[in-house]
């Protein structure tokens, strides 16, 4: 409220007026009182801004957690789109676990137009191991020590890990992690890592493992 106050009174907001506490207080009084489009768009702009100038501190994964929870995920929604762009340069592996929810998450894939920095790969990593942490303790453990980041990939020519004897909860994660593979471009991951890596977990349907992997073999074909 006071945020719209301010605008209302002097006509424009001061950027550090916007905090993560009020922002959402602003846009739901924007709605309620029926302020123009400028109006939303301002707000959105000066958080734009906001994020901009201070990287370190960017909280859009927080902000794009909680209207996930609360108002339906539209693309035409200025607001999630504005979080959308912010979050889009943050690579998801610098993002610590439990800032961003399932379907905040969700959402961001599903904005395949906006240009991601985060390697394919990390982004299934991320993942798998945001499912893993809904279901337990160790469901994350385990899926923590058995996905490896793609810098130690690179590093480590010998893929193959040691042979996996029991999996914790992999069928509750693959649960966890169904709504968020869809937005998942396998092809995009080398086929050595499906094979030795993601395969053996058995949290992603085969056929969609055995297509992605074809698609990067048809690929080496023609380009050799």
């Amino acid at each position: 409220m006071e945020i719209v106050f301010e605008y209302i009174y002097t006509g424009s907001i001061k950027e550090e007026s916007l905090t993560k506490g009020n922002i959402l207080e602003a846009f739901y009084a924007a709605d309620y009182f029926q302020l123009s489009g400028i109006q939303r768009i301002i707000i959105v702009k000066t958080y734009k801004d906001t994020l901009e100038k201070s990287c370190n501190e960017n909280y859009s994964p927080e902000i794009l957690s909680k209207l996930a929870e609360t108002i339906p995920l539209t693309d035409d929604n200025i607001f999630l789109s504005s979080l959308v762009d912010a979050m889009a340069v943050i690579p998801l592996n610098t993002i610590e676990f439990g800032r961003l929810s399932i379907k905040g998450l969700r959402y961001f894939l599903s904005c395949t137009e906006k240009p991601f920095t985060t390697p394919e790969y990390e982004v299934f990593r991320y993942s798998a191991i945001l499912a893993a942490k809904q279901v337990s303790d160790d469901a994350y453990k385990f899926f923590m020590e058995r996905l490896p980041t793609l810098e130690q990939i690179e590093q480590n020519e010998n893929l193959l890990q040691p042979e996996i004897k029991f999996i914790t909860d992999h069928q509750k994660v693959a649960k966890e992690l169904e709504p968020l593979t869809e937005f998942i471009d396998f092809r995009r991951i080398k086929g050595q890592i499906l094979v030795d890596i993601i395969e053996p977990l058995e949290i992603v349907p085969a056929k969609i493992l055995l297509k992605s992997n074809d698609s990067n073999l048809n690929n080496r074909l023609c380009l050799g």
